[in-house]
C-alpha cells in the first residue's frame, strides 16, 4: 500500500515538472496573448528563441507595445538587437516617444545608438525636454587687465543625427569656455563686459560651437560675472621688480669692479712706496762711499742734517692741527 503511494506521488511530481518543462519551452500564455494583441507569431518560433538564448517575453512584450503605438517592427531585428548586447526595450520605447513627439527617428538609428553606449531613450526626451548644463566658473582678463569670473547655463537639445560619433557634454562646455575667454579677452574694457554680458552670448552662439557634436545649443545665458584680481598691475608690479633687480645687479656689478680697481691702485702704491724705501735704503751707503772717497765732508754732512730738519719742521707747521693729534705718538707708548 505504501509503495502504491509513493509511486502516485512520484508520477504526480514527475508530471508537474513535465508539465512546467513543457510550458517553459512552449509558452502558450504568452503566444495568446500576442494573439489578442494582434501580433502575430508562431509557437515554434516561441521555442526556437528558448534554444536561441533570447527571451521570449521581452521580444513579444516589445512587438506588443509597438503595435499597439502603431508602429510596425521585425521580430528578427529584435532578436538580433538583444544578441548584439542591445536594450531592446529601451529601443522600443524610445521609438514610441519619438513617433509621438513627431521626431524622424527608424529602428536602424536606434539600435545604433543603444549598441554606442547611448541611452536612446534619454536622447529623445532629450529632444522633447531641453537640457540646461551649468558651467564651471571660466577666468579671463579683459584688454584693460582685469580679471573676471563668468558662470553660463548653456540650453542644448539632443541632436538625435549627431548621437552616434557625436562629441559629449565635455566637449559643449569646454568650447564655451574657449568662447567666454576669447570674448572677454577681446573686450577693451572689463566695464564693457559687466554692462552688456549678453554680448558674449551672442559672441559664443555665432561661433557654432555644437559643430561636430550630439547636442544642439539653443541658447547661453551669462548666469554671474565676478571681478577678480588686476592682473594688469601685477604683472606691471612683477616687472618693475624685475627692473629693479636687473638695476641692483648692475649696480653691484660696477660696485665690484670699482673695488677691484681700488685694490689694484692700492697694491701699486704699495709696491712705490717699497721702491721708495729701497731707494732711501741706498743714500747711507751711497753717503759713506762718499766719505770714503773724499766727495763728501763732515761740513757738508752737518749742512745736509740741518736742511733735512729744517724741512721736517716745515713740514709739521704745514699739517693740519687734526692730523698732528693723530700722529702724535701717545705718551704711554713712548
Amino acid at each position: 500500500m505504501e509503495a502504491n503511494v509513493f509511486i502516485i506521488i512520484a508520477i504526480g511530481v514527475a508530471s508537474l515538472f513535465g508539465l512546467w518543462i513543457i510550458f517553459y519551452f512552449i509558452p502558450v500564455g504568452l503566444w495568446f496573448t500576442a494573439l489578442l494583441s494582434g501580433v502575430r507569431i508562431s509557437l515554434l518560433q516561441l521555442v526556437f528563441m528558448r534554444w536561441r538564448k533570447v527571451p521570449p517575453q521581452i521580444i513579444v512584450r516589445s512587438m506588443i507595445s509597438a503595435t499597439k503605438a502603431g508602429l510596425t517592427v521585425n521580430r528578427d531585428e529584435l532578436e538580433a538587437h538583444y544578441l548584439a548586447g542591445g536594450n531592446v526595450v529601451s529601443v522600443i520605447n524610445a521609438l514610441i516617444s519619438a513617433d509621438k513627439a513627431n521626431i524622424e527617428l527608424d529602428f536602424k538609428t536606434a539600435t545604433a545608438i543603444d549598441l554606442a553606449g547611448r541611452d536612446v531613450l534619454e536622447a529623445v526626451q532629450m529632444s522633447v525636454n531641453p537640457k540646461v548644463i551649468d558651467t564651471p566658473p571660466v577666468t579671463a582678463v579683459a584688454k584693460d587687465g582685469i580679471q573676471l569670473v563668468s558662470k553660463a547655463r548653456v540650453t542644448v537639445r539632443a541632436n538625435i543625427k549627431q548621437l552616434v560619433g557625436g562629441a559629449g557634454e565635455e566637449t559643449v562646455l569646454a568650447r564655451v569656455g574657449e568662447g567666454v575667454v576669447s570674448s572677454i579677452g577681446s573686450a577693451d574694457s572689463h566695464k564693457s563686459v559687466l554692462e552688456n554680458p549678453d554680448s558674449i552670448s551672442r559672441v559664443v552662439l555665432d561661433k557654432g560651437l555644437d559643430s561636430g557634436t550630439a547636442f544642439e545649443i539653443l541658447s547661453i545665458d551669462i548666469a554671474d560675472i565676478d571681478i577678480g584680481k588686476n592682473i594688469g598691475a601685477v604683472l606691471q608690479m612683477d616687472q618693475a621688480n624685475a627692473d629693479k633687480n636687473i638695476a641692483q645687479a648692475k649696480a653691484e656689478e660696477r660696485r665690484a669692479m670699482a673695488v677691484a680697481v681700488e685694490q689694484e691702485m692700492k697694491a701699486k702704491a704699495q709696491e712705490a712706496r717699497a721702491k721708495v724705501i729701497l731707494a732711501e735704503v741706498e743714500i747711507p751707503l751711497a753717503m759713506a762711499d762718499s766719505f770714503r772717497s773724499g766727495n763728501l765732508g763732515i761740513m757738508d754732512y752737518y749742512k745736509f742734517k740741518n736742511i733735512q730738519a729744517d724741512t721736517q719742521m716745515r713740514e709739521s707747521i704745514a699739517e693740519p692741527s687734526q692730523t698732528r693729534t693723530k700722529t702724535k705718538p701717545d705718551k704711554g707708548n713712548e
